[in-house]
């Protein structure tokens, strides 16, 4: 049981390890990607329409909020 948990330690850490290259290689082909289609000269494909449209929110203060109790006291 030692030999497989020594074996998953040094596994997990290899990956640990390795998780930042793969990302870096994945986002740099993705950035030539873009560009070679840009020098192409090539459109990217729209994005959906309720994707593009901002997400109305509201912010509220808590009532125990600091904030509002520093504005209560002003005239």
């Amino acid at each position: 049981m030692n030999i497989f948990l020594d074996y998953l330690v040094v596994t997990a850490l290899f990956a640990l390890v390795l998780l930042p290259a793969v990302v870096g290689a994945v986002r740099d082909r993705r950035i030539d990607r873009q560009l070679r289609d840009a020098e192409r000269g090539e459109v990217l494909p729209a994005r959906r329409e309720s994707a593009a449209r901002p997400v109305a929110a509201t912010r509220r203060l808590p009532s125990w909020s600091w904030a509002k109790a520093q504005t209560a006291g002003r005239p």
